[in-house]
C-alpha cells in the first residue's frame, strides 16, 4: 500500500479519536439528547451573596438520563472560582461532570481565599491555612464559600462549563435539585450556604453559565 495512503488513514483514525474524545467529555445526559428545557430564575445577582428562590411552576420536575429531578429552589450567584474538579468514573458523572468551588462575599477577594490551601477530591471541597491561621474566621469562610455539582441543562451550558478556570469569576442561573435514581439513589442539593460538610454541597442544575 502506498505509503501516502497510510498516512491518510493515520489522519482519519486520528480524527475520529479526538472526536470521540470530545465527545466523551460532555456528560452522558447530553450524549443521550436527554436534556431539557430549563427556565432561568428571576432575581439579581452579585458577588455578596448568592441568591435563592422558591421553587416555581415554570420548572416543574423532570426526567434527565434514567432520573427525576426535582427543583428545589431557584438559584443564582456570582463568584469567584476557588478550584475546579471534574469527575468521569463515579455514577453522578452521568449527570454533572464538573464540581466548582466557589467564593462570594470576601471569599471572592485574593487576599482571603490565596492564602487558604484549597482543593477538592471524591465530590468534596477542602482547604487548611498555615501557621498564621486562618484569613477569615471559619464561620464566615463555611457561609461564603461551597463546592457546588455541576448538572448543564444543554450543549452550551457544558461548553461554558469547560472553559471555567479557577481564579475566575463565574455568573450562573440555575435550580437547586434533588435527583432521584429507579434504585432509590437520592443526590440532594443544600438549600444553605451555612452549613458544612457531608449533605452540605448544592447540587445545580445550571441554565446559564458565564465567565470572566
Amino acid at each position: 500500500m502506498p505509503r501516502w495512503l497510510w498516512i491518510l488513514i493515520a489522519a482519519a483514525l486520528a480524527a475520529l479519536l479526538w472526536a470521540g474524545a470530545r465527545d466523551d467529555d460532555a456528560p452522558r445526559a447530553m450524549r443521550e439528547g436527554a436534556a431539557v428545557r430549563c427556565v432561568p430564575p428571576e432575581g439579581q445577582v452579585d458577588l455578596r451573596a448568592p441568591l435563592q428562590t422558591p421553587a416555581s411552576p415554570a420548572m416543574p420536575p423532570f426526567r434527565l438520563a434514567g432520573h427525576e429531578v426535582s427543583p428545589l429552589a431557584g438559584f443564582a450567584i456570582e463568584a469567584r472560582v476557588l478550584a475546579r474538579e471534574d469527575y468521569r468514573f463515579d455514577r453522578n458523572a452521568a449527570l454533572s461532570p464538573t464540581d466548582l468551588a466557589l467564593g462570594w462575599g470576601r471569599m471572592a477577594r485574593e487576599e482571603f481565599y490565596e492564602p487558604l490551601d484549597i482543593w477538592q477530591s471524591g465530590r468534596w471541597y477542602f482547604y487548611r491555612w498555615g501557621s498564621d491561621g486562618p484569613p477569615l474566621p471559619l464561620d464566615e469562610i463555611i457561609a461564603s464559600s461551597a463546592n457546588m455539582h455541576m448538572i448543564p441543562a444543554d450543549a452550551s451550558v457544558a461548553e461554558a462549563l469547560s472553559r471555567v478556570r479557577p481564579g475566575q469569576t463565574v455568573r450562573l442561573r440555575g435550580w437547586l435539585v434533588e435527583v432521584r435514581g429507579a434504585d432509590g439513589w437520592t443526590w440532594r442539593s443544600s438549600l444553605s450556604r451555612e452549613d458544612s460538610g457531608n449533605g452540605g454541597c448544592e447540587v445545580v442544575y445550571v441554565c446559564a453559565l458565564a465567565s470572566y
